[in-house]
């Protein structure tokens, strides 16, 4: 099994902890796993990118661009900045939620719109409303483990792999939010 992924969004948004449970995930199933992050200006809202790499034998924790094997995005500007990672046909997992930037927000730009139906163009695209899921799981928080969750569901490994990695990484208190979350990004249809 060979499987490099990249995770983006916005600081605070659960990037990291997404990446610490499919490095998780990887050892538990007895496979090697590298993971590099970029924190840029996260604690101010910046984005964050982790490069995930998951195989027999990793040597590198970088992915190189028009290789990653999926992108799971946890907002759409972030989306469309990564897909140069993305491989020809590869897996886009992206939350639908919109964060704006600085110069959205101080009115010198605007929010690019119809994100979405371009990126479907050069990827396989699972869009979901990652947010409201978190909610009804009952931690916004948890946006991270419903786009998980809907990844999960199309690769190869169980799911009780994934919510034993997701118990194994998150605080006692919310394992069974995070896991909720994670199952209902899971059973979403088209996932």
């Amino acid at each position: 099994m060979k499987l490099d992924v990249i995770i983006v969004g916005v600081g605070g948004q659960g990037i990291l902890l997404a990446s610490r449970v499919m490095g998780t995930l990887a050892l538990q199933a007895g496979l090697d796993s590298k993971v590099s992050e970029v924190h840029g200006m996260s604690q101010r809202g910046g984005d964050v990118i982790t490069h995930v790499r998951i195989g027999e034998k990793v040597l590198s924790p970088i992915i190189e661009e028009g290789t990653a094997d999926a992108v799971i995005a946890f907002e759409q500007m972030e989306a469309a900045r990564a897909m140069p990672f993305l491989k020809d046909g590869g897996l886009l997992v992206v939350g639908t939620q919109k964060i704006p930037p600085m110069p959205v927000l101080i009115g010198a730009a605007t929010y690019p719109e119809g994100i979405l139906d371009r990126l479907a163009e050069s990827a396989d695209v699972c869009a979901l409303d990652a947010l409201s899921m978190a909610i009804a799981a009952g931690s916004a928080r948890a946006v991270n483990m419903a786009l998980l969750g809907a990844f999960a569901r199309r690769q190869a490994l169980p799911q009780q792999q994934w919510l034993d990695a997701i118990a194994a990484c998150v605080p006692p208190n919310t394992i069974e939010i995070n896991k909720r979350a994670f199952l209902a990004g899971w059973e979403l249809d088209g996932a």
